[in-house]
This record gives C-alpha cells, sequence and structure tokens, in this order.
C-alpha cells in the first residue's frame, strides 16, 4: 500500500476494545449524570430562569467523566478548573472583545493555553468558552454570574454523580497516580521488579520526547506495558502454572495448634512458615518465623532466646495473658493465588512486597500446595534454559 493509502486509511476508526457491559456503564452514566444534573440546575435556578438549565458542553464532559473515567482530561480538576476558566476567559473576551469573528477564537485559544498552564485541560472546557461568547443575549447580559450558574453548577453536579456513579461500579475515580512500591529495606535501591526491563526514568524519557498530550495517565501506559511484557513471556514460555511448581506435601497447622508445637514443626522441617488451616483444609491464615519474632521483640537482643523460650511454654491453669495457639498470632490476611495461575503472576509479589510463601488453593480456598521464592527462581531458569536450548 502506497502512502496516500495509507494516509486514507487514518481517518477509519480502530476497533473499540471495551465489552458490551462497560458500553452499557458509560452510557447508564452519562444518562444518570446529565439527568440529575439538569433536574438539579432547574430547582436552584428557578422556573422562567434566563439562563438554560443544562449547557451543551456538559454533554461532551459525560462522555469523558463516564465513557473514560482513567482519562487524565477527565480527573476532577480538569472539569472544575478548566471549564472555569474557560468560562472566566469567555465572558472577558466576549464583554471586550467587539469583532464577532475573532472573539470567539480568541476565547478559545486563551482557555487552552490557560487550561495547559494550570494542569487542568479538559476538551469540553473549549465549548464552555465559545459559549460565552456566542450563546446570545440571555448568556451574555449575565456577564461574570455565567461562570457560577450553569457553568460551575453544571459542572459540580456532574461531578458528583461521576465521583458516586464510577466507584459504585467499580471503576476508580478519581483516577489517582499508583503509588511507588515500597521500600521494604529502607534503602536507596529500588525494588527488585523495577531493576529489570524499563525504569520509570525510562518511560518519563521516552514521554518527553513525543511531546503530545496522551490520553491515558502515565501509571496506567506503565501498567500497560508491564502487562504486555506479563503476556508475552506466557507466550514465549508457554503455560507454566502454580500448579506445576508448587510443593504438594505442606506442613500446615490448625488455629488451635499450640506455640511450642507449631514452633518445632518450623526447626524440624528447616521452614520459615507454616499455613493455617481448619478442619476442612480451607486456608485462614499464615504464622511465619517473623510472627514469633514480634511477640518477643527481636530488636532487644540480651536474654531475646530466654524470651522465646518463656513465650512458647504452656501456660498452665486456665488463663493466661499472653499468645498460647497459632491462631492468636498468625496473619489472617494471607495472600494466596489460585493452582491454575500462570507463575508469572507471582512475580511480583514474591520480588517487591515482602512475601516469601505464597499458599495455593484450589477454587473452594482449600489448601493443596505451597510456592516460595526458591521455587520461582527454579522455575524462572528452567523456562529461560529451554528456551536457550531451542
Amino acid at each position: 500500500m502506497n502512502s496516500f493509502g495509507l494516509w486514507l486509511r487514518g481517518f477509519i476508526p480502530g476497533p473499540v476494545v471495551v465489552n458490551a457491559t462497560e458500553r452499557m456503564r458509560a452510557c447508564c452514566g452519562a444518562l444518570l449524570g446529565i439527568l440529575l444534573t439538569g433536574l438539579v440546575s432547574h430547582w436552584a435556578l428557578g422556573p422562567g430562569a434566563p439562563l438554560p438549565m443544562l449547557i451543551a458542553p456538559m454533554g461532551a464532559s459525560a462522555v469523558l467523566l463516564f465513557g473514560v473515567p482513567a482519562s487524565p482530561l477527565a480527573q476532577p480538576w480538569s472539569i472544575i478548573g478548566g471549564n472555569l476558566v474557560a468560562a472566566v476567559i469567555g465572558v472577558a473576551c466576549a464583554r471586550w472583545v467587539h469583532d464577532p469573528v475573532f472573539a470567539p477564537a480568541l476565547a478559545v485559544s486563551l482557555a487552552i493555553g490557560a487550561m495547559f498552564a494550570l494542569r487542568c485541560l479538559h476538551p469540553p472546557s473549549g465549548a464552555v468558552a465559545l459559549t460565552a461568547v456566542l450563546g446570545g443575549p440571555a448568556v451574555t447580559s449575565q456577564g461574570f454570574h455565567f461562570v457560577l450558574t450553569p457553568v460551575l453548577l453544571n459542572s459540580f453536579l456532574l461531578l458528583l454523580v461521576a465521583l458516586l456513579f464510577n466507584n459504585a461500579t467499580k471503576r476508580r475515580y478519581p483516577h489517582s497516580a499508583h503509588q511507588d512500591p515500597a521500600k521494604l529495606h529502607k534503602t536507596s535501591d529500588q525494588p527488585s521488579g523495577a531493576r529489570v526491563g524499563f525504569t520509570q526514568e525510562d518511560l518519563d524519557y521516552v514521554l518527553q520526547q513525543y511531546n503530545q498530550v496522551l490520553d491515558v495517565s502515565r501509571d496506567d501506559l506503565e501498567s500497560l506495558i508491564l502487562q504486555t511484557e506479563m503476556h508475552a513471556y506466557q507466550r514465549r514460555f508457554g503455560v507454566i502454572t502454580c500448579a506445576d511448581i508448587m510443593s504438594r506435601d505442606v506442613v500446615s497447622v490448625e488455629y488451635g495448634t499450640s506455640l511450642e508445637d507449631a514452633w518445632a514443626l518450623l526447626l524440624k522441617h528447616r521452614i520459615k512458615a507454616l499455613p493455617v488451616i481448619n478442619p476442612a483444609r480451607r486456608l485462614i491464615g499464615i504464622v511465619t518465623q517473623t510472627d514469633f519474632m514480634r511477640q518477643v521483640d527481636l530488636q532487644l537482643y540480651a536474654g531475646f532466646e530466654q524470651r522465646l523460650k518463656q513465650f512458647l511454654r504452656r501456660t498452665t491453669g486456665m488463663h493466661s495473658d499472653k499468645p498460647e495457639v497459632v491462631g492468636q498470632i498468625m496473619t489472617a490476611a494471607v495472600k494466596s493465588a489460585a493452582s491454575a495461575m500462570h507463575i508469572v503472576e507471582l512475580v511480583q509479589p514474591l520480588s517487591d512486597s515482602g512475601i516469601h510463601h505464597i499458599p495455593i488453593v484450589d477454587d473452594e480456598n482449600r489448601l493443596v500446595g505451597m510456592v516460595t521464592q526458591s521455587d520461582m527462581v527454579a522455575a524462572l531458569y528452567r523456562g529461560n534454559a529451554n528456551l536457550a536450548a531451542l
């Protein structure tokens, strides 16, 4: 295909890669958003108000807030700040620039510049500026009151509905930036996962060279690239599941297992963690050496051995002020994985989250195995070795 043909293909939109449920969610959100904004604005402005209860740019804002709520252009400061600054500029141009052709052009241009400067770029705000100039006598007669009603009123109400609706339908909004991974060892080193592949500095450099506004946040872009890498790894190395690499003969304890017996199991089997299960073998927690150490204050080295022995020793009598069984010191919010899960999904928690053991469960949350950092190292090495041999 020649260059002209490729140029023509640029006019053909690509497929929308969202399912019917997400499309319906966006439509319902826009319906509720515009309906409630209109009803409340009509009540607030009162019957016979000189201004419309809704301005047309709210329709475009609804597309962003409900259709692409993760977009940087759809965040709360974007709609509030963008619409306000555009309205102010539009009213100013309408009052002080009398050329009917130049005034709207200047209003939109200055609005874009101001939104860039204030980091509140919101495409529908260009239409707000245009409405302030070309809205007719009903708008121009209001002067700067137009900024408050209906612009600020409409923007605030639509944003409020978006906050409630998006979060109720499991769409995080506002779409805040992901937090940097915690540095578990309190050093200047980056977490293990950040030392391989591309770095944040690499991505920042490429975005700076690209020098265009992206309708996706930097953090989401990074996440998409990482997920693409994970998918590519699965495609190259094939399906290696947790069931393929896990230990199956797992030493476990129950809630009522004594601390003394649990500690003895850790020493006997030379392991550092014990899954805690109920009589039906369903996972209810995990107890590690760290849990024991935390109870006897590891930071005080003097007399540590004696304190540990005293902690493990069973208390005689009916009452005890210290923990006596595993269930009293275990971690209940345990990270687990399904036996059919691909091992690549365990890389992040085992490398960057301070987790060394991940219990593997079946569909009914019954313990079926355990994957450790050693298992992952062996599996990833074997996968690379097999690929190199091809």
